[in-house]
């Protein structure tokens, strides 16, 4: 269970990290609705939530 948990933080961090540096190519190629900004902002939150909670999964588990 502990290296399924870790296994899961890792993950969840490398994403939350994909999303925050590539949040407006990600955007470009998915989306196409007007305001690309808020898109592109809306993304790098989720990113950096995506970052904490596999963050705090790495740490607890630990």
């Amino acid at each position: 269970m502990k290296v399924f948990l870790l296994f899961i933080g890792v993950i969840s961090a490398v994403i939350g990290v994909k999303f925050i540096f590539d949040a407006r190519p990600i955007v470009k190629k998915y989306f196409s609705f007007g305001d690309k900004n808020d898109a592109s902002l809306g993304l790098k939150v989720f990113g950096f939530l995506l970052l904490l909670i596999g963050a705090l999964l790495i740490y607890f588990n630990f």
